[in-house]
């Protein structure tokens, strides 16, 4: 998923998890000792000496060989690749399965693999494919060879589409999205237009028509507007969404008739799609589109949907924010102030405390996203109906000018009215009182950086908020400050206690230093914490110019485990728009268990859904608000095998067993994620408070319960 940036430690405490945790069954009562040393192993990311890898091959019982497996796909060592191509051609049906998605799992490493190793396990999973007779099985290999996006899994994939009313047709179009979603459009770019298309008929079962959408979605082609046109209006919400999205991609102002009415459309998730793409589109508008731009002229629908949040019905802010989140150009601001006059309107007549929330929280969107227009801090001074507080105002204001993009001239006389590239303006923000203000203003300056920075971005580097120092750290790199290098050395110093540090500080350091840095990289190829090293390879590899991996890293025998999560456990989230409730995944019983402890301390009151992105995801958990914080310790993932649908609960990373206290509820099938970030539950109550979960709603307490089986 985009970054989803996990907290940065006080401490090294690492958690056990990162892979599918399954609790050993048990045997008469007690619990297998083989399968709780598999789970120890597993959950240390050792391979026992070779022992798990010996199971993993050779392992008599197949509930041993399979869990042996699905450790080896958790711990992701390129080492065992051999072992995991063995299990693919196993006796048992259920080991070649685990097979196949440790496979899968390879695949997606942090660390991407080396093209030897990526080309042994495409060739592995070609040929398992092909004679697989197993369809539990067979569908597990094709999500693997998606994962694994090789042209020759393209061609495997490719040859599965057809005939589309067979039974790997939508599986196979799925993962070939994927693969167009991690590799690229280009990769895809041989499949058959037809092909894809014939997916897309009304008659075909949902599952054909999904996954049909959205390979056509991933693989951009401009020659598929017609079949995107014709698709926004299935039956289905989330195969509308899928080809309102993909045609916002590659449409144009020509398209608005097919995408307009979308606006009006039962289920607001999918709007919310219509909406970004018109905005996608406006930038389009030459001027010779007749009166107005169509674009505009059509999202002018969203000022009676804000009537609807006014009723405390928060979907249907989705739309707006959507809209807001992407932007408009300068000509659409006659929009953005009419939609600001409706919602002062609309906080006029609201029904509850919630929907003015809402409500003011969307007026702060418009107003920043009419800020990022011109370049400079202006609305988001005065919005917000006094109920948005001065650093959520800055913050979100400060984000938003950090993308904006300078348009030059017609003419090649200067401009003295149009905004500086440099973002001078946030400079005096840097010694803001609020940390979030401070991090906006360095993301400001990062992007439009100005000379004048140089000074109050050292001192940050040595301040007392980690987070801050990082993001100094990163700032001064691009700065190109090298006054700012001894500082930036003793924040490196900290990364082996602080590993969330590594990424900003690397970059810095890369920046400053160039191949001096090398040592110190080095160093941190061997760190216990394994994004750490993932940062030291990628930053060595950057410098070096040569391919650069790190190796796994054996955590010691005493490394604290959260408590388990026992099955049936549940997390009731309580909000004043009201409650969520969460079955947590048995497969997950370790990132479970963490969460039930922080709930139980009371951790998450108060806290708000810091990021909401329509048709996608609402994250919570984050103590500061900004998505850099969280409890002061990582967990391991644990991936799990479910897939992520609607309503599924997941855990936000940075990068590998970087997890905390924030986590993501999903508004739509995401199949990019599957087997990437650890799922660690679903949504059986609520699913409509999720919907209506909005950017700053509060999250009152969270509540452990259990559920009858």
């Amino acid at each position: 998923m985009a970054r989803l940036p996990a907290a940065v430690s006080t401490g090294l405490l690492l958690l056990t998890a990162c892979a599918r945790a399954v609790p050993p069954p048990d045997v008469g009562g007690r619990p297998d000792p083989v399968l709780e040393r598999i789970a120890d192993w597993e959950d240390r990311r050792s391979l026992g000496g070779g022992e798990l890898v010996r199971l993993a091959t050779a392992a008599p019982d197949p509930v041993v060989r399979g869990r042996a497996l699905r450790a080896l796909g958790r711990i992701q060592d390129v080492t065992t690749l051999d072992a995991v191509r063995a299990g693919l051609t196993a006796p048992d049906a259920t080991v070649r399965d685990e097979a196949a998605f440790a496979a899968g799992e390879l695949a997606l490493s942090w660390e991407p693999l080396p093209e030897d190793a990526r080309t042994a396990l495409s060739e592995a999973l070609t040929k398992a494919e092909s004679t697989e007779s197993e369809p539990t099985v067979r569908t597990t290999l094709l999500e693997s060879l998606g994962k694994l996006a090789t042209p020759g899994a393209v061609e495997v994939l490719t040859a599965r589409l057809s005939p589309p009313d067979g039974a790997w047709a939508g599986p196979a179009a799925k993962a070939l999205g994927v693969a167009a979603r991690k590799a690229g459009a280009p990769l895809v770019a041989r499949v058959p237009l037809a092909t894809m298309v014939a997916l897309t008929e009304p008659a075909r079962p949902q599952a054909v028509r999904y996954g049909g959408a959205y390979l056509l979605a991933t693989a951009k082609r401009p020659e598929a507007v017609p079949a995107l046109g014709g698709c926004v209006g299935d039956a289905d919400p989330d195969v509308r969404a899928l080809c309102a999205k993909g045609l916002g991609d590659v449409g144009g102002v020509a398209d608005v008739p097919v995408l307009a009415p979308l606006l009006s459309d039962a289920t607001p998730r999918v709007a919310a799609e219509a909406a970004r793409a018109l905005a996608k589109w406006a930038v389009k508008c030459q001027g010779d589109e007749g009166p107005g731009c169509p674009p505009l002229v059509a999202l002018a629908l969203l000022e009676s949907q804000v009537k609807q949040v006014a009723s405390g019905h928060g979907a249907w802010g989705h739309p707006l924010l959507a809209a807001a989140q992407q932007g408009l150009p300068v000509r659409g601001q006659p929009l953005w102030i009419r939609l600001r006059s409706g919602l002062a309107e609309a906080d006029r007549v609201a029904t509850s405390e919630e929907a003015h929330a809402d409500l003011a929280w969307l007026d702060c969107r418009v107003a920043a996203a009419m800020d990022r227009q011109l370049g400079v801090l202006k609305q988001v001074h005065g919005c917000g109906f006094g109920r948005v507080s001065e650093p959520l105002r800055l913050s979100l204001g400060l984000h938003e000018v950090a993308k904006f993009i300078p348009v030059l001239p017609a003419s090649s006389s200067p401009n003295k009215d149009a905004p500086a590239s440099g973002a001078a303006f946030a400079v005096p923000l840097l010694d803001h009182a609020s940390p979030l203000v401070r991090g906006a203003a360095l993301d400001a300056l990062s992007e439009r950086p100005v000379p004048q920075a140089k000074a109050p971005v050292r001192a940050l580097i040595a301040g007392d908020d980690a987070v801050v120092a990082g993001l100094a750290a990163s700032t001064a790199g691009k700065l190109h400050d090298t006054e700012a290098l001894p500082m930036v050395e003793a924040l490196a110093a900290r990364v082996p206690r602080e590993p969330d540090l590594a990424e900003s500080v690397a970059g810095a350091l890369v920046a400053l230093q160039g191949r001096a840095a090398e040592p110190r990289l080095r160093e941190w190829l061997n760190h216990p914490h394994a994004n750490v090293r993932r940062v030291a390879a990628e930053s060595l590899t950057a410098l070096t110019g040569a391919a650069v991996r790190s190796v796994r890293v054996e955590l010691p025998a005493g490394t604290y485990r959260p408590p388990p999560a026992p099955p049936g456990t549940t997390l009731t989230l309580r909000t004043r728009k009201g409650d969520i409730t969460v079955l947590l995944e048995r497969d997950a019983p370790l990132t479970g268990g963490n969460l039930v402890a922080l709930a139980k301390q009371g951790y998450f009151r108060g806290i708000t859904f810091h990021r909401v992105v329509p048709d996608f995801v609402a994250q919570g958990g984050d103590p500061r608000g900004d998505g850099e914080g969280g409890p002061g310790h990582s967990i391991r993932c644990e991936m799990t095998r479910r897939p992520y649908t609607r309503g599924v609960v997941g855990m936000a990373l940075s990068g590998k067993d970087t997890g905390g206290s924030q986590f993501f509820f999903t508004h739509a099938p995401q199949p990019h994620l599957d087997g990437r970030y650890t799922v660690f539950g679903e949504v059986v109550a609520g699913m409509d408070t999720v919907d209506a979960l909005l950017e700053g709603t509060v999250i009152d307490d969270v509540l452990v319960g259990t559920r009858a089986p």
